[in-house]
């Protein structure tokens, strides 16, 4: 393993990165030891007890099994790790992004905000019915001014609204790991390749109005149609970048 010494302030956060970035890349294989702890803080330049908090974060993020008496090996993090490993997986050791984990990622946000949409058709109290409609309308003023970050961020805000409508706390922790991942996207960039769904006003009210309804298949087809535009050209346009097209 290639470890550098530690230079940042909060050093199990510091150690916890290395440490991850290393095993998502596969430098040490499932099944495999970590070395000692000791080897660890030589290696890192920190005390043993950073070593010990990076670690335990790990095992709960499902990365390494820790067992007293035992070395702390590393886990298949593909069956065994939590979502918040995708805010890892979606960019390579070599700083480029990895169309694949995008399209994942944005499969599930399709799947989850249709869902979500239906269920809040179900459930949703009139304060949050009305929040939503509002969003739609300043949406749709964004759109005719061309500006598409804020139409990002109304876009943001109106799936925030829809799960919230859905009283559904895991989908709720989900779109809180979605919205990390993001992170290494510019909101510049997500902004222009997602133009096709922010800019479908259409499709956005007809969400909203089934919402409105109480119409539960409406709402979950609607609500597909839409995030399937966004997902299909952010993973056509890295696919161009990759040259796998």
């Amino acid at each position: 393993m290639h470890l550098e010494p530690v230079q940042r302030r909060s050093l199990p956060d510091a150690v916890f990165e290395q440490l991850t970035s290393e095993i998502v890349a596969g430098v040490v294989p499932a099944g495999d030891p970590l070395p000692p702890e000791r080897t660890l803080t030589e290696q890192l330049g920190v005390n043993r007890q950073a070593v010990r908090e990076a670690l335990q974060r790990m095992a709960l993020l499902g990365l390494v099994d820790i067992r007293h008496g035992e070395p702390t090996r590393v886990r298949d993090f593909r069956s065994s790790a939590s979502p918040e490993l995708l805010t890892w997986l979606i960019v390579r050791p070599d700083g480029s992004i990895d169309a694949a984990v995008v399209r994942s990622v944005f499969e599930l946000r399709a799947t989850v905000g249709a869902d979500a949409a239906r269920l809040c058709a179900i459930r949703a109290v009139p304060d949050v019915v009305a929040s939503i409609s509002t969003v739609v309308d300043d949406m749709a003023a964004a759109a005719r001014a061309n500006d598409d970050v804020e139409l990002f961020t109304l876009s943001e805000r109106f799936w925030s609204l829809i799960i919230d409508g859905a009283d559904n706390v895991a989908y709720q922790l989900l779109l809180n790991v979605l919205e990390r991942v993001y992170a290494p996207l510019s909101v510049d960039a997500l902004a222009v390749l997602m133009g096709d769904e922010l800019r479908d006003g259409a499709g956005h009210r007809r969400i909203a109005a089934a919402i409105a309804a109480g119409n539960e298949r409406q709402a979950e087809l609607a609500a597909r149609k839409v995030l399937g535009r966004g997902g299909a050209a952010v993973v056509e346009a890295l696919a161009d970048l990759e040259g796998t097209r």
